[in-house]
């Protein structure tokens, strides 16, 4: 398996949840991480903490950056490699997820979830695509089961995962040329803050972050000839009740 050590990731949405979880995994393996938020004192916040929860050396930096806008997106991919130089990972992990019957979605809810979870993940891969052709690196995006599955009262998530994991799909395909390795994780119930979720021990049933983080750092560690182009990971058990 490769020695991941000063290798650089770029993490969207890294101050929390799947991304938290993601970069601090990383950081063990020695990777350099920059999570970016749109808190540019919560990232930086974040970035000191998980420098402080590492078993190594390297380095966490935290980035404001919206994902929803393009040129913010070209910033922080500037800001990262004046930092390191290079970058090996891209996690496109930013989501956001409002629900609710057709009847009751607002525009400006279907908006922000289609701006931030599909849009903004072109907008990451746009951004970081020429960095990535110079390290043949590893770009991934963080979609869900429910991109495949839908859902009543999910038209506006459905909608933007099943967009994220087609979109990511297609572009796996362009780049293979590259040598440029695309993946899509697609996980069901996690333990996170999302979506105003409190996680506590009955949530023990669902994938931990750490679980997600050690599913990144496994494909990205895995052979230059082998690509898990889309994953699907869900719990073992199902819903405790």
């Amino acid at each position: 398996m490769k020695d991941l050590n000063n290798k650089v990731a770029l993490i969207t949405g890294g101050s929390k949840g799947i991304g938290y979880g993601v970069a601090l995994s990383l950081l063990n393996e020695g990777v350099h991480v920059a999570i970016t938020s749109r808190s540019e004192e919560g990232a930086k916040e974040v970035a000191k903490a998980l420098e402080a929860a590492s078993t190594t050396s390297a380095k966490a930096l935290g980035f404001k950056a919206d994902v929803r806008k393009y040129e913010s997106q070209q910033q922080v991919v500037k800001q990262v490699l004046s930092e390191f130089g290079h970058i090996d990972i891209v996690v496109a992990n930013a989501g956001i997820g409002h629900f609710g019957s057709i009847e009751n979605l607002t525009q400006e809810q279907w908006q922000e979830t289609i701006d931030t979870n599909l849009s903004g993940v072109f907008f990451t891969i746009k951004s970081s695509l020429e960095a990535l052709k110079q390290s043949e690196g590893y770009f991934i995006s963080i979609s869900s089961l429910a991109g495949t599955n839908f859902f009543a009262g999910g038209s506006a998530y459905n909608a933007s995962k099943f967009g994220v994991t087609g979109f990511t799909q297609s572009v796996m395909l362009d780049l293979r040329q590259y040598n440029i390795k695309v993946s899509t994780i697609m996980p069901g119930s996690v333990s996170t803050h999302f979506n105003g979720n409190q996680p506590n021990q009955s949530d023990a049933w669902k994938i931990q972050i750490e679980d997600m983080g050690e599913l990144v750092v496994d494909l990205v560690k895995m052979n230059d000839r082998t690509l898990p182009s889309k994953i699907e990971v869900r719990p073992t058990m199902p819903p405790s009740k």
